[in-house]
């Protein structure tokens, strides 16, 4: 059913590339399964409608029989009224449950509430006009070049040196916004192996499309190895 629901937007889409549709982490696929769940909610919505709608404008239409005819003015139908009300509150109920726990789970929060996590890859990452800079836990730093273990939980620590940035990795999870000021904790939950590329999302000056890097996904073992543990 889901395949069916999807096959009119990939004839419209048909040669895109839509990444956040293709994860490659827990945290991205979580977030790629609202897409569709929301997706599949809202064309179960627009079928009912059109079915209706179709139905209506055939039953209604004008014929010899009754062109000359007035249709009876009716009050309306408050068994309706109720139906649709309680249909569309169920909806929003259904498509809530999974947004809410989802997001809550995922939204970023500011350092001082975070609980250290022992077994998790820290990160600390700096957006600065136009580059970014990846820091690991032995000190050792990368410019537009993110490398971290694939199949771990990566905590990272985002931080701005001057305006707003957005940290996104398509394939890996959403945006996140880097402040100035402030530092906020993101992560990503068991990414799969693979090179990925990142960016800024947010538009921070003249040379915006400047601020792209690569995320690279290895194995622990080449993980460690690269790291010099």
């Amino acid at each position: 059913m889901k395949k069916l629901l999807t096959i009119p937007l990939f004839l419209l889409l048909a040669g895109c590339d839509i990444t956040v549709l293709n994860a490659k982490s827990e945290t991205g696929q979580d977030q790629a399964f609202l897409i569709w769940f929301s997706f599949g909610l809202m064309m179960v919505v627009l079928l009912i409608v059109f079915v209706l709608f179709a139905r209506f404008v055939w039953k209604y239409r004008e014929t010899s029989l009754n062109k000359d005819t007035l249709p009876k003015d009716v009050k309306g139908n408050k068994k309706l009224e109720i139906t649709w009300t309680t249909l569309a509150v169920l909806l929003l109920a259904v498509l809530a449950v999974p947004t809410v726990a989802i997001t809550y789970n995922q939204s970023p929060i500011l350092s001082s509430s975070e609980e250290t996590e022992q077994s998790a890859v820290h990160v600390n990452v700096t957006g600065q006009q136009y580059f970014w800079t990846f820091s690991y836990e032995n000190g050792k730093e990368t410019t537009n070049k993110l490398i971290i273990p694939a199949n771990n939980t990566i905590v990272f620590h985002l931080k701005s040196k001057d305006v707003i940035h957005s940290f996104w990795i398509p394939k890996l999870a959403g945006k996140t916004d880097v402040l100035p000021g402030k530092e906020l904790i993101y992560k990503i939950v068991n990414p799969e192996e693979g090179t990925y590329e990142g960016q800024c999302a947010e538009f921070c000056g003249v040379q915006h499309t400047k601020m792209q890097f690569t995320t690279e996904v290895v194995s622990i073992a080449d993980y460690e190895e690269w790291l010099g543990k």
